[in-house]
């Protein structure tokens, strides 16, 4: 299956390229940003050697959509997406910090949880839970945006203003936001029968001095979802929660000996196994948007996108 793991575009008035995990973000005369999300796949911040198909369609598709969803509440950097893998949109100085907000005890908390910690990113989280509880109210666990190749760092509110990273004013700004944000997830999941368990947000500034948000919202990538029919009978029953998230990549590297750490090798993906997590992928942004997914002409992805980004810019 053709996908798309690099891209080398010289668009014009190209002034330098930035590439992520996972997206590509070319500087077009430190006006624009246009956003390739490729078919990368990246787990424990360590990006896997095949890619898979349509990844990278369905996280911009489903990016692009809850941003207009949300635009209302919280503005944003886009502008608009001429391909189903890209979206363009104003250059922003980004904060240098991951908004990371949970309404349960999964993933990540969970795991400081089990170690017996009771307080994550300087926030305290009750006695007497459970992996997979809900939280009295959610909580927001920052962390530090991470160059390319390190890991993310949790880090408290007080470290962020003590260290200067961002200002108390904004960083007020960035909290209201990100609940704001959550709680319109929360509600848009509800009603296709999910629960946004927890999410990240990146914000950044426009030439205006504009906070924006910026990058991907409610993906599989930067999300958890749990399928809420049936979620507080196996919460009694302890058993595991049906979820919908990149979680099941983890869960299979972990079960193959692979946490991103020194030393460990990442285990052979078959092509029946990249199926399978193209098809789960599928699924997610099936079940996410209440919508089927069409699936773009994959015969020459790079030629695609080079053609759509070069009509957008003659505009």
């Amino acid at each position: 299956m053709n996908t798309i793991t690099t891209t080398n575009f010289h668009f014009p008035n190209q002034k330098s390229v930035y590439r992520g995990k996972v997206r590509e973000v070319y500087n077009i005369n430190d006006e624009l940003l246009v956003m390739i999300a490729t078919d990368r796949l990246s787990a424990f911040d360590v990006v896997m050697p095949k890619g898979i198909p349509y990844k990278g369609q369905i996280l911009n598709q489903i990016a692009t959509k809850f941003m207009d969803l949300t635009k209302d509440i919280v503005p944003n950097w886009l502008i608009t997406s001429p391909d189903p893998n890209v979206a363009i949109g104003y250059l922003c100085e980004p904060f240098k910090v991951e908004m990371v907000i949970r309404g349960y005890l999964s993933g990540h908390a969970a795991r400081e949880y089990a170690l017996g910690k009771r307080i994550i990113c300087g926030v305290a989280m009750e006695e007497g839970l459970k992996e997979n509880d809900k939280f009295g109210t959610p909580i927001i666990t920052p962390t530090t945006k991470a160059d390319n190749g390190s890991h993310d760092e949790d880090i408290s509110r007080e470290a962020i203003l003590a260290k200067g990273i961002v200002s108390e004013e904004d960083y007020l700004v960035l909290e209201k936001y990100t609940r704001a944000l959550y709680q319109r997830g929360r509600e848009i999941a509800a009603n296709r029968g999910l629960i946004l368990v927890d999410t990240k947000y990146e914000f950044g500034k426009t030439r205006d001095g504009v906070i924006v948000l910026i990058d991907e919202i409610h993906t599989p990538d930067s999300s958890r979802y749990f399928y809420a029919d049936g979620y507080q009978e196996r919460q009694d029953k302890g058993e595991e929660q049906k979820q919908l998230s990149k979680e099941f990549v983890r869960r299979w590297l972990i079960e193959n000996g692979f946490q991103g750490k020194e030393g460990q090798q990442i285990p052979d993906m078959t092509d029946e196994y990249i199926e399978t997590v193209s098809e789960r992928y599928i699924e997610l942004y099936e079940k996410i948007l209440g919508e089927k997914f069409v699936k773009a002409d994959i015969s020459n992805i790079n030629e695609r996108i080079e053609q759509n980004v070069l009509q957008f810019l003659k505009h």
